[in-house]
């Protein structure tokens, strides 16, 4: 069964310290709050990251203080009645009881660091610190634990679906790891080998639940949860129902993780839905809360890119839920609530690939820094993209970014010049497509090493991008040196007078460029419908966010792209989608404006800047043009099924022109 588009994740984590766990917890209202917020589905709590379960389990431990002995049947009984869905919350890893009753089964980290360990805390382990003491998969009687009590749950309860909650990589050298990798032939020292040991210790933990569960349990949706979809390995899902992708915008996730990884789940052709938050800051923060355009706009986001929506929420000890909270969250899941006919089945648009970086350099959590500004891009430049791993079809896409460090072994260059052939563009940064002795693939390029300065200067050739500057503009990362051997340079790049150091620097901060110089070679450059930059632009742009940078890639798209799916008049934070569903295609156009906020905030013994939306102001007239396959026969908002005044150009596009945009505007093209 298909999960529901207005989900909660209801956490409740809750010490033996705590007293008069689930007093006040009132049936009724707990419903008539989740039905007035338009909520229709609730991950509920079996057992928490302290180790306590909330039900008159045979395998774990009740709350000492639950003084309702099943407050989790409780729920369920409540929801279903409402036909609310509730899937089952079961914490794996951090289990702070079973952590203290087993510690030879706690994972040994090898950085000896923990989750809200202080940063002081010479103690092995971080006994001293208010941490979580994670437990490593590597026992036998430890998984076997965690799965009697998954099937104590589905038996007892019947649920749609179990969270499995932290099953993740935490560099274990504890003495069951080190033997199982001194078995292997990896070295406990390596970082990397153990890395490789947690991925193959949690992959038996999850195929083992999957093996046991499927059978007698058909129908039961399970995931596994370590707050990042990774893009390195997508057969890491084959023991998963669905996907649930974990992001909280001001949790330390950012606004831009959430598309990033949004447009490669939609690859992977799962069911999946999106987490946000409630809380001002993230996961288990009580009295915290977001305004509520900001959640309207997180979860339109959701829609746009085919994600079912979910807010989580953190219910306090005595088991009352809290009215103001589901206040904030009722606008956003009205707006899902009329938009849901619009929003099954649907499938995104695309033109533009990212082949990932993360997929193609493993070793990096949460997402690699080229996909991310490689993404950031695109969703600024109001483009509709996906990101790939190398077992997508090419074909599908009119244009590939190989963003920075994208590594092309025979087999992949192989593909990648039949896709060239067969009519595909590629644009490359900085080491993509290289090998051992140049590049592999034919840019009409020759390559010379790396260039010795850094920072150093492009200089555009006019008409590369009417946006960018005429003079030579600052780059903020080391260069590939590379000359035109067939190609056109379409930039170049200058050098400094010099190097910053102790013996000879100029200004505050840079050397600058030097008009009497001859350029070191070529910055930008395309030969037929294949360009290639020699700066790492992604990254570049990703941490500096200079807009003449992704100026640079505007022009090149526009030479491989000449006519493309869709056009807007966006501001740089609007962000467009385009899906279709049968006989008809749905334009999303978005715009929210975040904001740093918080500046020093805790976070795990350091702390953090906070990007946060307050309040959303409302844009002038926006217009969007779209190239449809069939002519429409009715143009009309999602929301109000009020008509929307439309333009045929002729050539198989359509614009239609709105008065206003406030947070998301979704307008359907009917063409039979």
């Amino acid at each position: 069964m298909a999960m529901r588009y207005r989900q909660i994740h209801l956490d409740f984590h809750t010490s033996e310290h705590v007293p008069g766990i689930g007093s006040a917890f009132d049936a009724g209202e707990f419903v008539a709050t989740l039905q007035a917020a338009h909520v229709n589905s609730v991950t509920v709590f079996a057992k928490c990251h302290h180790g306590w379960s909330y039900y008159p389990t045979n395998i774990g431990q009740p709350h000492p203080h639950l003084t309702r002995p099943d407050l989790l049947g409780d729920m369920l009984m409540a929801l279903k009645a409402a036909d609310i869905e509730a899937p089952v919350y079961l914490t794996v890893q951090w289990d702070e009881l079973t952590a203290r009753e087993h510690p030879e089964w706690r994972v040994l980290a090898a950085t000896n660091r923990y989750h809200n360990g202080l940063p002081h805390d010479p103690s092995a382990a971080q006994q001293l610190s208010p941490a979580w003491h994670t437990l490593c998969l590597n026992h036998a009687a430890l998984r076997a634990r965690i799965l009697a009590q998954a099937q104590e749950i589905a038996r007892r309860y019947a649920p749609p679906g179990l969270f499995f909650d932290i099953v993740g990589n935490h560099g274990c050298v504890c003495p069951a790891c080190i033997e199982t990798m001194l078995a292997k032939d990896l070295d406990p020292e390596s970082e990397a080998d153990r890395h490789t040991n947690d991925v193959a210790v949690n992959r038996r933990f999850r195929h083992e639940i999957a093996t046991a569960l499927r059978p007698e349990f058909p129908g039961l949706r399970f995931y596994f949860n370590f707050g990042h979809i990774s893009k390195i390995d997508r057969t890491a899902y084959e023991d998963y129902t669905h996907l649930e992708l974990e992001s909280l915008p001001t949790g330390g996730w950012g606004y831009d993780h959430f598309p990033s990884s949004a447009r490669y789940v939609a690859t992977l052709g799962l069911d999946y839905v999106s987490h946000t938050g409630k809380f001002h800051t993230s996961w288990g923060e009580f009295g915290g809360f977001k305004h509520p355009e900001a959640l309207e706009y997180e979860c339109a986001q959701m829609m746009a890119l085919g994600s079912k929506c979910l807010v989580g929420d953190q219910l306090h000890p005595n088991g009352a839920i809290n009215q103001d909270t589901y206040r904030s969250i009722a606008p956003a899941y009205a707006r899902v609530k009329a938009m849901e006919p619009y929003l099954e089945g649907a499938k995104q648009v695309t033109q533009i690939a990212i082949l990932s970086a993360e997929h193609m350099n493993p070793g990096t959590f949460r997402n690699h820094p080229s996909d991310d500004g490689a993404a950031q891009m695109l969703l600024e430049m109001q483009q509709n993209f996906e990101i790939v791993d190398t077992l997508a079809d090419f074909s599908a896409y009119r244009v590939i970014l190989l963003p920075d460090e994208i590594p092309v072994a025979p087999a992949l260059a192989a593909r990648l010049k039949a896709y060239v052939a067969g009519g595909g563009s590629l644009i490359a940064s900085w080491r993509s497509g290289l090998g051992a002795e140049g590049f592999v693939l034919d840019f009409g390029l020759t390559h010379l090493g790396e260039v010795g300065f850094n920072p150093s200067y492009m200089q555009a050739a006019p008409g590369l991008d009417p946006a960018l500057v005429a003079s030579p503009f600052v780059c903020y990362d080391r260069a590939l040196q590379v000359t035109a051997d067939g190609a056109e340079v379409l930039a170049q790049i200058v050098p400094p007078y010099f190097n910053r150091s102790y013996r000879h620097f100029s200004s505050h901060q840079h050397t600058p460029d030097d008009p009497k110089a001859a350029p070191l070679g070529a910055a930008v450059t395309l030969k037929g419908r294949m360009a290639y930059v020699a700066y790492p632009i992604f990254r570049m742009y990703g941490a500096v966010g200079q807009p003449l940078y992704r100026h640079v890639i505007r022009g090149l798209l526009r030479r491989l792209l000449p006519d493309p799916v869709l056009q807007t008049t966006l501001p740089s934070a609007g962000r467009a989608s385009l899906t279709r569903q049968d006989g008809r295609h749905v334009l999303h156009l978005l715009c929210g404006f975040a904001q740093v906020r918080g500046k020093a905030l805790p976070a795990n013994g350091s702390t953090r800047l906070m990007e946060m939306i307050e309040d959303i102001p409302a844009l002038g007239p926006v217009s969007a043009t779209l190239r449809l396959p069939k002519a429409p026969v009715r143009v009309f908002d999602a929301m109000s099924a009020e008509p929307v005044a439309w333009v045929d150009n002729g050539n198989g596009s359509y614009t239609v022109r709105l008065p206003g945009l406030h947070i998301h505007r979704a307008v359907v093209f009917e063409s039979t």
